[in-house]
């Protein structure tokens, strides 16, 4: 019993050591690049823009790769080789003189940062069907702690060297690998282990491979709506805050923070309550419909401190991703659920890289010299939009 128990542990301490080691490098990057490039800020920003999507690419290509090896090789070696490349990669991005290789660190840092996708196999192969949303929930908190920690602690440590806050991600993920050196177990059986395909082991392949089980289609392109639109908080907030509230810095990360603690504290508190209660399709329409009143009420709030207010109902909503990850992983057979993870990786990449080009577009459409209605929130409006179609498909699904 003490070993599941450690082993799960495990798990949760990976999931937020890794949301720490990607926050912990966002409060420092501009600067930098600045230092490397020595070029102005606007161009600067072309190269975080670049560096951004290339870890969002780098997912979608090769988060079913990861996820079918896991299937292949287990969740222990995936696990723990991830753990070695990021060490590497982190290391390398603080040692990198040149842009050409902190943009090849950052390339194979997204094609071996499996360990959400891998620790939600795990979790789904350790954890019985009606237990798993409850468990999904728990690495949704760690993510969520990571987030609030990461930038804080990235902040702290830029201001004894701009390096040092990649020598401690490093530093943690090495300190990582050790635990799990120790106390990970295997979870993939004779029984469970699958045959490598390439022909499976990319997005496409996966997508057609997992699609045939006809009832995972609707929850699929729901998971990928969802992330479309509620990659609207990264994507605009700062710019929003100070459009709209006059916000600065200082305030901006405040209220990320609260954001980040509401989650991690809605993951834990309330998907295992809402899930016995109402069960995992109306929990999940019960979180759709709070994001499209939470994205609407964002949409047209004009005081700051509604903003403040509206931002723990947030938590809400939470409850989405877990459901439906749960509903995925019923439907799946437990010799592909580490390919079913590696897809939701893949379509999370998706959103990654889509949600910011519209969102950002739709910011300045609205908030430009000239424009017709001068609306800060528009991007959440829209995001409202898109939940909605979210809400159809989800409805047409249980018709």
């Amino acid at each position: 019993m003490q070993k599941p128990r450690l082993a799960l542990a495990f798990i949760l301490i990976t999931v937020t050591l890794d949301a720490i080691g990607i926050g912990l490098i966002f409060p420092v990057m501009p600067d930098l690049i600045l230092e490397i490039t020595g070029q102005p800020l606007s161009d600067a920003a072309v190269w975080g823009g670049l560096l951004s999507a290339s870890f969002a690419v780098m997912q979608f290509l090769f988060g079913p790769t990861i996820g079918s090896l896991s299937d292949r090789f287990g969740r222990r070696p995936i696990l723990l080789g991830s753990l070695v490349i990021m060490a590497a990669t982190y290391l390398a991005m603080a040692l990198a003189p040149t842009m050409a290789i902190l943009l090849a660190a950052r390339i194979v840092a997204g094609i071996v940062s499996a360990t959400y996708a891998t620790a939600s196999a795990f979790i789904a192969d350790v954890t019985p069907p009606e237990d798993r949303a409850k468990r999904f929930a728990l690495i949704g908190a760690g993510f969520g702690i990571g987030f609030v920690l990461g930038p804080a602690m990235g902040g702290l440590l830029a201001g004894i060297d701009l390096r040092a806050p990649f020598h401690a991600a490093a530093l943690m993920a090495v300190l990582n690998l050790i635990l799990g050196s120790l106390i990970l177990p295997e979870t993939v059986t004779d029984a469970t282990r699958r045959p490598f395909s390439l022909a499976r082991a990319n997005p496409l392949g996966a997508l057609r491979a997992v699609a045939r089980l006809p009832e995972l289609r609707r929850p699929l392109a729901v998971f990928l709506i969802l992330g479309i639109a509620m990659n609207v908080y990264p994507a605009v907030w700062a710019f929003y805050g100070q459009a709209a509230f006059g916000w600065g810095a200082a305030m901006v990360g405040a209220s990320l923070a609260l954001y980040g603690i509401s989650f991690a504290v809605g993951q834990v508190a309330l998907v295992g309550p809402a899930i016995r209660r109402l069960g995992e399709h109306r929990t999940a329409l019960f979180g759709i419909w709070v994001d499209i009143l939470t994205l609407t009420a964002f949409g047209f709030l004009a005081s700051g401190t509604g903003a403040l207010l509206v931002i723990p109902l947030t938590a809400l909503g939470g409850v989405v991703v877990p459901a439906l990850q749960s509903i995925l992983s019923r439907g799946t057979p437990a010799d592909a659920q580490g390919e079913l993870q590696g897809l939701l990786a893949s379509l999370n990449a998706v959103a990654m890289i889509t949600s910011p080009l519209v969102m950002t577009a739709t910011f300045r459409a609205f908030t430009q010299d000239g424009a017709p209605l001068h609306l800060p929130g528009a991007p959440f409006l829209l995001a409202a939009l898109l939940m909605v179609g979210a809400l159809v498909l989800h409805l047409a699904r249980r018709a």
